[in-house]
């Protein structure tokens, strides 16, 4: 069934209504997510809608300078640059940027907060990150028409999910319907599928809207 999208609203962005959302989940890391967002954010700006990328929180060694001087994540860049519009800080509001075994720095809004070890970052930032993220994401859906979001890892990370920030938590609180990826190159490409759906709770489940079967060959 076609969606309603807003399309004809003021240069203010003053829109009647919040973004539509989409996210991108995967089975794994490296499954592709990042490039499917990308190609998402092509082609919904291609067809003349107002479309911006987001994710919550992003681990990448690189970074992308926004116009500002700020730090994000490579990929929300460049989903940025495919959409045709500025990165800002609100795409990739928490980056973490390794800095040795089970630790990092923690960039919030593109500003370097804090080293933090594994544990540390899950048992006392986790809490605080919850509403950064929330606030980003509701700024980019009253600019924009389309928020294409990405996950990140899996969202069947059973020791993870109590504190998720980034994948089925983040997507009820967009709203977002869930296109789940795996990757038939690395083979089990069904099991895997089968597993995370099986591990996901019922609510979590019904969120999933349809599956890609990535990196084809031949």
């Amino acid at each position: 069934m076609a969606r309603e999208v807003y399309i004809d609203a003021p240069d203010t962005f003053d829109l009647p209504r919040p973004a539509r959302t989409l996210m991108i989940q995967g089975t794994a890391s490296d499954v592709g997510k990042s490039i499917l967002t990308t190609a998402l954010c092509r082609i919904f700006a291609q067809d003349g809608l107002r479309t911006a990328p987001f994710k919550s929180q992003n681990m990448s060694l690189n970074s992308y300078v926004t116009w500002d001087g700020k730090e994000i994540g490579v990929a929300q860049g460049m989903q940025a640059d495919a959409c045709g519009t500025p990165a800002v800080t609100d795409m990739n509001p928490i980056l973490l940027k390794p800095t040795g075994h089970m630790a990092s720095q923690v960039v919030v809004h593109g500003v370097p907060l804090r080293d933090y070890d594994a544990r540390s970052y899950r048992e006392q930032y986790l809490s605080e990150a919850e509403p950064i993220v929330q606030e980003a994401l509701a700024r980019l859906r009253q600019c924009y028409d389309v928020v294409v979001l990405e996950g990140a890892g899996s969202p069947a990370e059973v020791n993870l999910k109590d504190r998720d920030i980034v994948n089925m938590r983040m997507a009820g609180w967009a709203g977002a319907p869930v296109l789940l990826v795996a990757d038939i190159d690395r083979g089990g490409v069904f099991a895997s599928i089968v597993g995370t759906m099986d591990i996901l709770e019922p609510h979590e489940r019904e969120r999933v809207a349809g599956f890609i079967i990535n990196k084809f060959r031949g």
